[in-house]
């Protein structure tokens, strides 16, 4: 079996590696290709992937290569962990909607329509590409902003399965606030990547008693202190949203602190320099701890999990992606991307039937849905008029005043990668 990452050489692949070492019956991966232009990261990681490896006695080849077509070819599936631009862009966009009073995050609002904008044409050229060298690989998405990115990947007709880390890190924590194993934890994990909400949390499986409301009861105040909400806000709503719902429940004070320390982008940066320089060190053969705090958490077995199921010969597993809605939520159109847990096997993801969402995240999931059709049409066709209605559209923006300077800004800031700017 034959998987390839574009996108290598990032700091990230360290812990994609360790799962596919640690878990090689789930996935017998044989020949594992890192794809990366910037080929000094690519050696450095490259060398410390065949560490893990070999630690684990893995007998699995890795390879690295600058050459897309030559590194996809022959692939089963293609895992894309990208960022279009760097740390530098990610910096801007956490930085410029600042200026104009909005949060600046690189998956949600303006930042998260920059991210969007310079990702879908790449993404959408590679995946032409490994079509044509392998019509038959699963594309396996983990670029953000990963809804808007899968659906793009979809309406051109890829064999493409959108994935986000939140679900298992809930997971994993409620399981371990429980005092169960992770596999004995089903989430009604339902919206949209990076707005979503956990409705219950069941033991065994989606028909399994619902453990949600004592799990409130007893760790509401630790499960509120991760999302940095309020435990009242979690007792009224009665459910666990993703901590990306903080952006949108506490915009003002999310702003007001973005303005008074560090971004985000650059603690991450330095992070990074601190972990290259690890990653060179000829005797590290594991995963350095440092990597826990750059992100990403449990990204390895949810990619190995999915990919398994895709590849596997074994039946149906269960798994939260994003995919096609197909009437799963049904105020939303069909070819709308959700994010919900599916039966997945080598045919691909179907969506299982999800509970009912409240009006009060059912408008807030419309919403957010209209702003990423409007997005998508700007990545894929450009114009200043078509950002700046995806702007307007956005429940973090809104006002029309607010969306012509955040275009302004956002076209400045990102002239280098829209080739129509």
């Amino acid at each position: 079996m034959k998987l390839a990452v574009v996108g290598g050489g990032s700091t990230y692949t360290p812990e994609l590696i360790d799962g596919f070492a640690r878990l090689h019956d789930t996935l017998p991966v044989t020949e594992l290709v890192l794809i990366d232009p910037a080929t000094d990261r690519l050696e450095l990681i490259g060398g410390l992937a065949r560490r893990i490896l070999a630690r684990q006695e893995h007998p699995g080849l890795v390879t690295t290569t600058a050459d897309l077509d030559a590194g996809v070819d022959g692939a089963d599936a293609v895992l894309l962990q990208l960022r279009i631009g760097g740390q530098a862009s990610r910096l801007q966009d956490e930085t410029w909607p600042l200026e104009c009073g909005c949060v600046g995050q690189e998956t949600t609002g303006a930042g998260g329509l920059a991210k969007a904008l310079r990702t879908v044409p790449v993404v959408l050229d590679i995946a032409e590409r490994v079509r044509r060298t392998n019509p038959d690989a699963w594309i396996i998405d983990f670029t953000n902003p990963v809804g808007i990115v899968t659906r793009a990947l979809l309406q051109a007709g890829h064999k493409a399965v959108g994935l986000c880390n939140v679900a298992i890190g809930l997971q994993r924590k409620f399981a371990a606030l429980l005092d169960l194993a992770p596999g004995d934890i089903h989430l009604d994990h339902v919206g949209l990547n990076h707005l979503t909400w956990e409705l219950g949390v069941r033991r065994g499986g989606p028909d399994g008693e619902d453990l949600l409301p004592g799990l409130l009861a007893a760790h509401g105040e630790a499960i509120a202190g991760d999302l940095r909400l309020p435990r009242a806000v979690l007792d009224r709503l009665g459910v666990v949203p993703s901590y990306y719902l903080r952006y949108f429940y506490a915009h003002d004070e999310v702003v007001r602190e973005l303005g008074t320390k560090p971004s985000r982008a650059a603690e991450v940066a330095a992070m990074e320099r601190e972990l290259l320089a690890l990653y060179g060190d000829p005797a590290l053969d594991e995963k350095p701890a440092l990597l826990a705090k750059r992100g990403g958490a449990f990204y390895s077995e949810a990619a190995v999990d999915l990919a398994a199921s895709l590849l596997g010969d074994g039946g149906p597993a269960l798994q939260v992606v994003n995919t096609y809605n197909n009437g799963t939520l049904p105020f939303l159109p069909d070819d709308a991307v959700v994010e919900v847990q599916a039966r997945v096997d080598a045919s691909g993801p179907r969506p299982l039937p999800a509970p009912r969402l409240d009006p009060l995240y059912a408008g807030l999931v419309s919403h957010v849905t209209a702003y990423e059709d409007l997005a998508l049409d700007a990545a894929l066709r450009g114009g200043r008029e078509r950002v700046f209605k995806a702007l307007l559209a956005h429940p973090l923006v809104g006002q029309y005043d607010l969306a012509e300077g955040l275009t302004d800004r956002l076209l400045a800031h990102n002239k280098e990668h829209l080739a129509w700017a």
